[in-house]
């Protein structure tokens, strides 16, 4: 039989996970958002149960900075603002991957799967709610193995990966007419949101408010680094 060594964190992923590297995020916006002139805006939590939460205020703050960045004026509440800005995020409970180091050439397997959850539901497209449940595949890959020749080279490291969101919604107040729909999306193997999240607002607003329908993937440098 062959024989696998199975670790819960292998040191090379966590090394990885600890260090300051890039954070790379998939962005697709729509928009028709009126030429920045002062226009006020109020931000609110797509639930509106999170609009007292301190951590949703913290997320609202790095929004409302970077709207102001680019021209307008943060309203003093929502009923006076011209634009209601709403914002959604999460991430899943993470599914695990194998990795095989076994000899090249000699072949091996893996698999990942699972199902998870955000923290306010499933991942959800523009206008629908954000709840539901996503499944993993399986996959299988062979390969010749003699166990008397590399039993002792064989080994499987498993680690996991997390999928994170952030969607924002820009409407007229009143009209309720939607002026810019975005979504951020990434795969990172910490689930840890207060550095997730923020990094899904850098790649949201990196050349905001973008080509209206297009997708488009945005590197984060980290802190004190270029991004592009």
């Amino acid at each position: 039989m062959i024989r696998f060594l199975k670790y819960a964190a292998p040191i090379a992923l966590l090394t990885v996970a600890g260090c300051a590297e890039p954070f790379q995020a998939r962005v697709l916006r729509y928009q028709q958002l009126p030429v920045p002139q002062g226009q006020s805006f109020a931000v609110v939590a797509d639930d509106p149960r999170l609009n007292n939460s301190l951590e949703f205020a913290t997320y609202a703050n790095m929004v409302a900075d970077r709207l102001q960045q680019v021209g307008y004026a943060r309203a003093g509440t929502s009923g006076t603002a011209n634009l209601i800005v709403s914002i959604n995020y999460g991430v899943d409970r993470g599914r695990e991957k194998l990795r095989s180091s076994i000899s090249p050439g000699f072949g091996g397997y893996g698999y990942g799967g699972g199902f998870g959850y955000s923290r306010f539901g499933g991942y959800g497209g523009f206008g629908r709610p954000y709840y539901g449940y996503g499944y993993g595949r399986r996959a299988f890959v062979g390969g010749f193995y003699d166990p008397f020749l590399f039993d002792d080279y064989n080994t499987v490291e498993s680690y996991t990966v997390y999928n994170s969101q952030l969607e924002m919604r820009i409407e007229r107040r009143g009209s309720r007419e939607r002026v810019f729909e975005g979504k951020a999306q990434a795969m990172s193997t910490d689930d840890d949101l207060t550095t997730l999240v923020p990094n899904l607002i850098d790649a949201m607003f990196t050349g905001f408010p973008g080509n209206s329908g297009e997708t488009v993937k945005i590197t984060v440098a980290p802190p004190g680094k270029t991004r592009r």
